[in-house]
Order: structure tokens, then C-alpha cells, then sequence
């Protein structure tokens, strides 16, 4: 696995923080990884009444700020897709 790292919440200190990356080398396509905090319980339960969750996959929260590290994460995964 090769990951791009994009970043981290800029409003934290350091570790522990919500992230960002990028894994370019995905087949067939780019996909996105996101480190944040888990949603407490009420928010699955909404969560899940819009999309069933397995037990592989997980509902995180990010911080709005740091949306244009997802858009670089995005366009960086965009840039990577060989369609």
C-alpha cells in the first residue's frame, strides 16, 4: 500500500488528530482514508437509518476545516485515476 499523506486538522497540536490520505495505487480506483472520531452511539443509530453499516466499516467525524484537505485529497485521487 502506498498513502499520500494530505494532513491533519490544522487546529490540533499533533498526534491524535484527525487526518487525511490518499492511497494512489488502489486498483481499480483511487480510494480515500480518513482518520477522525468516532460518532458516539445517537449518531450511528441516525446514521444508520440512511445506509447499514457492517461491521468492516465505521462512522467518523471531521472537523468542517478541514474541508480543503479533502479537496486535495480528493483532487490528488482524481489526478491518480487512470479511467
Amino acid at each position: 500500500m502506498s498513502l499520500r499523506f494530505i494532513g491533519i486538522d490544522p487546529e490540533t497540536g499533533g498526534g491524535n488528530c484527525p487526518a487525511v490520505w490518499v492511497d494512489t495505487v488502489r486498483k481499480p480506483e483511487p480510494e480515500l482514508l480518513f482518520q477522525g472520531w468516532l460518532a458516539d452511539a445517537a449518531t450511528q443509530a441516525e446514521c444508520l437509518r440512511d445506509s447499514p453499516r457492517p461491521d468492516t466499516e465505521a462512522i467518523v467525524r471531521l472537523p468542517a476545516r478541514m474541508v480543503p484537505l479533502i479537496r486535495e485529497a480528493c483532487d490528488a485521487a482524481e489526478r491518480a485515476w487512470v479511467r
